[in-house]
C-alpha cells in the first residue's frame, strides 16, 4: 500500500471528474457552520481550483485531498491541511464525510490517520491543529482518538443559528 492509502481508505488528489461532488460538498449548508462558509460557491471557481490543485503546498499553503472508501472506489468525502506554515511547520487539519450512512464505520479516522502519517513523515510538519465547537463531540473524540489535546476554548468564538458557540483549539504535536 502507499503512504495515502490504507485497508479501508485511499487519499488521493482531487480530479476534474471531482467537480459536481465539489460542488455539492461545498453548496450544502449542513457543514456550512464547521468550514466557516457564508456564501455558496460557484463550479467555475471550483473548477478553478482543480486546475490548481495539482500544485504542492509549498505553492497553494493548502492540500484537499479526496477520501475514497477503497471496495466501491466512491469518493465519501475530503480531508485538508489549511493555513500551512512552512517556517513553523504546522497546519490546520479538516475532514468531511458527506453522507450519514457513511459515517461511524472508521473511514475519518482511517483518512486522519493517514493524513497525521504523511504530515509528520513526509512533510516533516511539527504540528498539526483543528478548530472544534464544543457541541461537535463526534469531532472532538475523532481528533482527540488520534492523539490531538485540548490545548485552548475560545469562548463565544462561532456565531450559529442556535446562538454564540465556544471553539475547542486542539493540537497533535510531533515530538
Amino acid at each position: 500500500m502507499t503512504n495515502l492509502q490504507n485497508s479501508k481508505i485511499t487519499l488521493r488528489a482531487p480530479e476534474p471528474e471531482d467537480l459536481e461532488i465539489a460542488y455539492h460538498w461545498e453548496n450544502n449548508t449542513d457543514v456550512w457552520e464547521v468550514s466557516n462558509t457564508i456564501a455558496p460557491i460557484s463550479r467555475y471557481i471550483l473548477k478553478q481550483y482543480l486546475q490548481t490543485a495539482h500544485l504542492d503546498i509549498y505553492t497553494n499553503k493548502q492540500l484537499r485531498l479526496i477520501i475514497e472508501e477503497n471496495q466501491t472506489k466512491k469518493a465519501i468525502g475530503a480531508i485538508d491541511l489549511f493555513d500551512f506554515d512552512p517556517f513553523h511547520n504546522r497546519a490546520g487539519v479538516g475532514i468531511l464525510i458527506n453522507n450519514s450512512s457513511d459515517r461511524k464505520k472508521g473511514f475519518a479516522a482511517e483518512a486522519l490517520k493517514t493524513l497525521i502519517d504523511y504530515s509528520f513523515t513526509y512533510l516533516n510538519l511539527k504540528q498539526l491543529y483543528c478548530n472544534i465547537t464544543t457541541d461537535n463531540k463526534a469531532s472532538i473524540k475523532l481528533f482527540e482518538n488520534a492523539g490531538f489535546v485540548v490545548s485552548g476554548n475560545k469562548k463565544s468564538w462561532i456565531k450559529s443559528a442556535s446562538g454564540w458557540k465556544d471553539e475547542l483549539f486542539l493540537q497533535l504535536i510531533n515530538e
